[in-house]
């Protein structure tokens, strides 16, 4: 069975200790809802976003209200439950989205310029012709034609460490090249 969240027009009444304690829920809403919704807008920019917050903690101390053995703890455990809540929302925010008329593309990089381009292929090119017949093979084959190690010595009948060291010389030559050289 459901508790109703209204029970007339209970009133708050002393106890013997000299603090207030409550008969209802309702009649401690309308006693302290004043100050919790200050305390609430303390935690907010926007009242209206205030009083959500309010009504969310007090949802909470609804459910939890037969289990609140101490009722002159209820300002502490609404006041615990606005922070929670308010962490919980701030931790939780979304990122607005707006619509705008165009969208905000990156600035492409300019596109490096086609004879640029063509020239420093043939420079290459003709560097690599002055290599010596076997270093030129092994080049070709490694990063003209993209085969590995493994299949440019199978093709040429050589080890995996001649290609290795072969390619290695010449990209020496390569680097050393007057040609190209002027191109970096």
């Amino acid at each position: 069975m459901t508790t109703p969240v209204c029970t007339g027009a209970s009133t708050a009444y002393a106890a013997p200790a000299g603090h207030l304690t409550y008969a209802s829920f309702s009649s401690y809403v309308r006693a302290r809802g004043p100050v919790l919704l200050r305390t609430a807008r303390s935690l907010t920019a926007n009242p209206s976003d205030a009083e959500d917050l309010l009504q969310t903690a007090l949802t909470k101390t609804y459910v939890a209200w037969e289990r609140i053995e101490d009722h002159r703890a209820l300002d502490g455990y609404v006041r615990r439950a606005l922070v929670n809540t308010r962490t919980s929302q701030w931790r939780k925010r979304k990122v607005d989205e707006y619509a705008c008329e165009e969208v905000p593309e990156k600035e492409a990089a300019p596109a490096p310029d086609p004879a640029e381009q063509q020239s420093l292929h043939d420079a290459m090119w003709r560097a690599v012709l002055r290599l010596p017949d076997r270093q030129r093979a092994m080049v070709v084959l490694r990063y003209y034609e993209d085969l590995s190690e493994a299949q440019t010595a199978e093709i040429l009948g050589v080890s995996v460490g001649t290609v290795k060291s072969a390619v290695s010389r010449a990209l020496g030559k390569l680097r050393e090249d007057p040609e190209l050289s002027l191109v970096r």
